[in-house]
């Protein structure tokens, strides 16, 4: 405070002498020394500052003179800062944003998970999905939003696995000991929709019984475009044919990597888990029999987290009545549905 009140008697001093052009100047100067002296990387200049040589720029002419650290731009640019917040003031008085409406954060998250969810979509689809809802925004409102998102350049590879799973089945065995350490083997056909078309039980798998497996599995339907398999001898030169004059092509997986049929491998694993590990097999008959028992259960009462938690074979969703428990491979699982009291 002593050096302010220093200051203005100096200037009052040199002003009542004549020599006002040295008073602003020296003013002029000690202000910039002001700002180097605070403790900063850079000269700090407050809003006094600003508006100090806003007013100096005004009354003296030879202002450019005395600046140090500033260039004259600046200086201007001040004073074009300052005229347009003055009248922005003046045309908004309540306050709000110039410009359109801003849209809600609901809304913007609506678009964001449109535009992941539909990767072909671009603004003007979205735009009218939002009209659908009854939701008025503008096209480039939904533009803007979308420049926002990392497009990818093509559909993922979920979704073009999802809209092909009717064309691709996999097939694959397992075995399975009885209680007479006898070694059966089993021949699952898979759809990749988690369906188990075919199944069967052999004591001794051949390339002819192959090729007639292939035939009742696909006999009453429409064979699939594409059959994934392992490298095993029995797919022998009969199970070629009988693939060839159905139009089914076939893929085969890598020598030892089971990872490559991963459905069949996870259908098997579940099999075990769910089922044979809890039964003593006497005969093929017995295990045909289980396993029919299984795949009803796995079709029509399992949920399965690769279908949203619902079955190959869709259940309806029950909301009134009673609950009631309805046992499934003797008692092994159970299904619960609801009754009309």
């Amino acid at each position: 405070m002593p050096t302010i009140i220093l200051h203005l008697f100096r200037l009052l001093r040199l002003v009542g002498s004549g020599h006002q052009a040295v008073a602003i100047e020296n003013l002029a100067l000690r202000r910039q020394l002001a700002a180097y002296r605070r403790k900063r990387k850079r000269p700090l200049l407050t809003q006094c500052d600003r508006w100090f040589w806003i007013g100096l720029s005004s009354v003296w002419k030879n202002w450019r003179d005395a600046l140090v650290f500033v260039q004259p731009d600046t200086v201007l640019r001040w004073q074009r800062d300052r005229f347009r917040r003055f009248w922005t003031r003046l045309s908004n008085p309540n306050g709000r944003r110039p410009g359109r409406p801003s849209i809600t954060n609901d809304i913007r998250r609506l678009i964001l998970q449109m535009a992941v969810a539909n990767p072909l979509s671009r603004a003007p689809r979205i735009h009218g999905e939002l009209q659908m809802l009854g939701i008025v925004v503008s096209e480039r409102t939904v533009s803007r939003v979308l420049r926002t998102v990392p497009r990818p350049p093509s559909q993922s590879w979920k979704t073009f696995l999802k809209n092909h799973l009717n064309e691709i089945v996999s097939v694959d065995f397992f075995t399975v000991a009885t209680v007479r350490l006898q070694v059966l083997f089993v021949f699952l056909v898979l759809e990749h929709r988690r369906e188990v078309l075919h199944f069967n039980v052999t004591n001794h798998p051949t390339s002819a019984w192959v090729a007639v497996q292939m035939t009742e599995a696909f006999g009453e339907r429409t064979a699939p475009r594409y059959l994934i398999r392992d490298r095993d001898g029995v797919y022998g030169e009969e199970v070629r044919r009988r693939l060839h004059s159905l139009g089914i092509e076939q893929v085969l997986t890598a020598p030892e990597s089971p990872w490559q049929n991963g459905y069949a491998e996870r259908v098997t694993g579940s099999i075990r888990r769910e089922c044979l590990n809890h039964f003593i097999i006497l005969n093929a008959r017995h295990l045909t029999r289980t396993l029919a028992a299984y795949f009803r259960y796995y079709h029509c009462s399992r949920t399965h987290l690769g279908l949203g938690k619902q079955c190959p074979v869709e259940r309806q969703v029950m909301d009134s009545g009673g609950i009631v428990e309805k046992p499934e491979l003797g008692g092994l699982h159970h299904r619960y549905e609801r009754v009309a009291a």
